[in-house]
């Protein structure tokens, strides 16, 4: 556990290095706010523009770190050599793989945590500003609590699809990685779509190769809850660790092949 912790302090230390990732998390934030501005034109629908907006923001941008990062996490030390001088110490390629991994989704969790104050930030001066006869007219209120709920699953998420790039990063190319990650991105989200082919395709096996992704690949679909929290609907606790569970086994399965992959891998 020491050797991971360890891996997983040095990606994180280099994630905040990178200008790339402040700048994503600013234009995160800079979104959050200027959704303020955008909700002043439309009366009466500010506080859902502003969750609307802020929620998908803080997804779109943890989505590209997470991708962007995380297909780097092997090939850029395999490219730079550094990998060799790691191996080299007591750390096996499975704990290197980990550390990585944790480092990342650590990393994650953190810019989300930034982009989530924000977005309260935003919204509790929106409700100072606001006077009480027209909040009763909002669906939520614009402090609820339970948008918190979407967070989690969007650090869900983030959580899968690093798992994901980190997979495809350990034998494939960057670009090669980065495409196959956000293919498995829109499956997740699409894939209902993919398992009704049939319906729209005149065709024998376009319709049972989306019906296979379907069942395949993860239902990241199910993750999504930031219609349900804007408008305020009740999302049980049950959904909440339903959809964290059968998204954590698709973690374990990916992060599992990684290891494998990457343990059989030539490095000369």
């Amino acid at each position: 556990m020491r050797a991971i912790a360890v891996v997983a302090g040095g990606v994180f230390r280099d994630s905040i290095r990178e200008r790339l990732a402040y700048g994503l998390v600013f234009f995160a934030v800079l979104l959050i706010s200027a959704s303020f501005l955008l909700a002043q034109l439309t009366a009466g629908q500010d506080v859902k523009i502003i969750k609307d907006l802020g929620l998908a923001a803080s997804l779109a941008i943890g989505l590209c770190i997470a991708i962007f990062f995380g297909i780097s996490l092997v090939t850029k030390e395999v490219e730079r050599r550094s990998i060799y001088s790691l191996l080299s110490k007591p750390v096996t390629r499975t704990q290197f793989v980990l550390g990585k991994y944790f480092g990342l989704v650590f990393t994650l969790l953190v810019n989300l945590a930034i982009m989530a104050v924000a977005f309260y930030a935003v919204l509790a001066y929106l409700d100072w500003l606001t006077p009480a006869a027209t909040k009763t007219a909002w669906e939520a209120p614009a402090l609820d609590p339970r948008m918190m709920q979407a967070f989690a699953l969007i650090a869900v998420e983030l959580a899968v699809i690093t798992a994901v790039g980190l997979f495809f990063s350990t034998f494939s190319s960057p670009v090669l990685s980065a495409a196959l990650t956000f293919a498995v991105l829109l499956i997740g989200h699409f894939g209902d779509e993919l398992k009704n082919l049939d319906l729209t395709v005149n065709s024998v096996i376009v319709p049972l190769l989306g019906r296979a992704a379907y069942y395949v690949m993860p239902d990241l679909a199910r993750l999504d809850i930031k219609a349900a929290v804007v408008h305020g609907d009740p999302v049980s606790a049950s959904y909440m660790l339903l959809a964290t569970f059968s998204s954590g086994l698709y973690v374990a399965v990916f992060l599992a092949a990684a290891t494998l992959v990457f343990s059989r891998r030539d490095m000369k």
